[in-house]
């Protein structure tokens, strides 16, 4: 069975994740934007 470890970054514009496998190397990374809403 392989491990993984799963790193989340939430940021102001954007969500982003990256997958590393048992050896720290990167398996795969997604990112997603999004929109400001400043209310007035």
């Amino acid at each position: 069975m392989s491990r993984h470890v799963l790193a989340i970054d939430q940021g102001t514009t954007s969500t982003r994740s990256i997958l590393f496998d048992d050896r720290g190397r990167q398996v795969a990374s997604a990112q997603v934007e999004f929109a400001q809403s400043y209310p007035r």
